[in-house]
């Protein structure tokens, strides 16, 4: 496949989705349906089926039978990674860029807002990072213009669908509302990252009397029902496929489940088996969430076996950041993701590696495994190559690699591509891997840069899974070469650096910090 990253005018663009996309004959005769399943703060941990070489506890403490049915049809990947928030997942995942180069590197709500957090922080002054998301229209200030995946998709004859949790944009700004991304059909997406509730009998927190933005919008007719989100969605989702089906296009399903995000409540069909085996209260509720969302997955999977279309029907399943382990879980923080060192927010393993499965009938080899590596801006590239795109043109330059070869066993390992992280930000809470840095992973080694104090972490990842020895000192002309490379890739895509509040110095590049 070959992108095309070109800097012409929106209208241009538009006319060019109406007539200039090439899709080969075959894909237009006959386009597989694509359903990207994206969870919410699932965890690498937070399923039944294992994601690395060694079955633990937590895979017996959580019931995902239909992630285990759907790794029997397809592929699991064991080292899959996002970045570790989730607006920034969000917007490589739409985009193909990297977070370095599209700045969203923090999540997003209030238009031309950051945080509090960042605001206040005592030792660092952030970037003006691009806190209004992703944009259609290149007027909109601190935001990235960008052609959105689903807008290349519906210029290629696909019915696009988004279903669930968008958090794309900041509230009051076009990318708010996934209509104005190359969506035919948006259900319960707009700003906010998380529900107010997860309850039918709450209003999903549209109560008279709030003033939130975090209310889920759109679904009025459950509202008083004693029903969970992530079930609503799942029928909403279906609903229309169904419609999709009648229109005899090709869909692309953005399922994006607010599950298992915050706040922790209980999906009462699932909760008392966890209560009975001695789960706190709160570990249960979230092994509840987690098992409706995998029952969501299972009913996806039947619709598209009733319908007859399942063999037409890639499925990707991917989470858009660790599974949450700083704060509001039972039990100890930062132990959730085990032998993965802490959690969400986190550059550590427990922030970024994720759960990630693909079932591509008569591509894919059913029960296959891949220690491949990949990250979440080569979604982008591979779902156009999914759809038969033989071109597309697009504003940005795309980070992104095609994974293609993974799924077809085809073409030499490219685990020795790098990979790379950016966060010049502030998250809010405490702990491992926790702060402004910036990342590497280059083959079996992975270098950390905190900007606070410009120190490094080196880790063999093949060896130290648990990120617990720290190899600078051993390994110092390894941690220089990922220092470099690194480097040049910032200054590159021109990334943002925090600045020091006692001096005013720019953080500084890694490759020019002694080592």
């Amino acid at each position: 496949m070959k992108i095309v990253s070109v800097g012409i005018s929106h209208l241009l663009f538009v006319g060019f989705l109406l007539g200039c996309t090439k899709v080969s004959k075959e894909h237009e005769q006959k386009q597989p349906n694509i359903v990207l399943f994206f969870v919410d703060d699932l965890g690498w941990q937070d399923s039944s089926l294992p994601f690395w070489e060694k079955r633990t506890a937590f895979n017996d403490r959580y019931k995902t039978p239909n992630m285990e049915r759907l790794a029997r049809q397809g592929m699991k990947f064991t080292e899959a990674y996002a970045t570790p928030v989730c607006s920034p997942s969000r917007i490589s995942l739409m985009t193909g860029m990297n977070a370095a180069r599209h700045k969203v590197t923090n999540w997003t709500l209030k238009k031309n807002n950051m945080h509090d957090m960042e605001v206040n922080h005592s030792e660092l002054a952030f970037p003006d990072w691009n806190v209004n998301g992703l944009s259609p229209d290149a007027t909109t200030p601190r935001a990235v213009y960008a052609t959105p995946l689903p807008e290349l998709l519906r210029g290629a004859g696909y019915h696009t669908i988004h279903v669930g949790k968008a958090h794309f944009g900041a509230i009051g700004t076009p990318g708010e509302n996934p209509l104005n991304l190359g969506f035919d059909v948006n259900v319960a997406g707009h700003a906010a990252g998380a529900p107010a509730s997860y309850l039918g009998i709450e209003k999903f927190g549209n109560r008279e009397s709030s003033t939130s933005s975090w209310g889920v919008p759109g679904l009025d007719k459950y509202h008083g029902e004693d029903i969970f989100l992530t079930e609503v969605l799942t029928l909403e989702a279906i609903s229309q496929m169904e419609k999709a089906e009648r229109m005899n296009k090709p869909f692309f399903l953005y399922l994006a489940h607010y599950a298992v995000h915050t706040p922790l409540q209980s999906d009462k069909k699932y909760l008392n088996k966890y209560l009975e085996v001695g789960l706190d209260s709160i570990e249960a509720k979230y092994a509840s969430m987690v098992e409706g969302m995998d029952k969501s997955l299972g009913d996806v999977m039947h619709f598209l076996e009733e319908k007859k279309i399942e063999d037409n029907t890639i499925i990707l399943f991917m989470s858009d950041n660790g599974g949450l382990s700083a704060v509001l879980r039972g039990g100890e923080p930062h132990t959730h993701n085990q032998p993965l060192s802490s959690g969400k927010g986190s550059i550590y393993e427990g922030g970024i590696r994720e759960p990630m499965i693909v079932r591509w009938p008569g591509i894919v080899s059913p029960g296959s495994t891949s220690d491949q590596y990949l990250i979440i801006e080569d979604f982008f590239p591979t779902i156009l190559e999914m759809a038969g795109l033989e071109e597309s043109q697009m504003e940005q330059s795309v980070d992104g690699v095609s994974f293609i070869g993974i799924l077809k066993d085809e073409g030499p390992p490219v685990n020795n591509r790098p990979l790379f992280w950016h966060y010049p930000n502030e998250w809010g809470y405490k702990g491992p891997g926790i702060g402004a840095f910036s990342a590497i992973r280059q083959g079996e080694w992975k270098l950390i840069y905190y900007h606070i104090d410009s120190r490094f972490e080196l880790f063999n990842i093949k060896e130290d899974i648990g990120e617990t020895v720290n190899k600078v000192c051993a390994q110092p002309e390894v941690a220089k070469v990922l220092a470099k490379t690194l480097g040049q890739y910032l200054r590159a895509v021109e990334a943002q650096m925090p600045t020091r509040k006692k001096n005013g110095d720019v953080v500084p590049w890694p490759d020019i910090v002694s080592i």
